[in-house]
């Protein structure tokens, strides 16, 4: 199962005015301590205008975690919650960026790393 952000109008509100935003993935918690709370933070220069994430396990990635209205602007970041309820911590990242270019990073082990750069 792919993780599913839930967005609402006061999430995108905010991250239209460029503050932080937390968007909690999923409801679940995986009970271990773990903080699995990141910030996506894009320093690329162009807008990143989607953004997937899956367990490490799986083998292909869920909807785009930014909706159809979010978007992360260079200098600026979006704080998300990876806890899906399974106890997982390493993800897999994928950025696309205006303009189509992809940048993707394997193995992320959220419940130790608390940020993610995009250059």
């Amino acid at each position: 199962m792919k993780l599913l952000a839930l967005v609402t109008a006061s999430t995108l509100a905010l991250a239209a005015c460029g503050e932080t935003v937390y968007v909690p993935v999923s409801g679940g918690s995986g009970g271990d301590g773990y903080n699995r709370v990141m910030d996506i933070v894009n320093q690329s220069g162009v807008t990143l205008t989607h953004f997937y994430a899956s367990r490490a396990s799986s083998n292909s990635w869920g909807p785009d975690q930014l909706g159809s209205s979010t978007v992360i602007y260079s200098g600026e970041y979006l704080t998300l919650n990876f806890d899906d309820g399974t106890g997982a911590c390493v993800f897999d990242f994928k950025a696309r960026m205006s303009g189509g270019a992809e940048i993707r990073r394997d193995n992320i082990n959220v419940c130790v790393e608390s940020s993610w750069t995009v250059y």
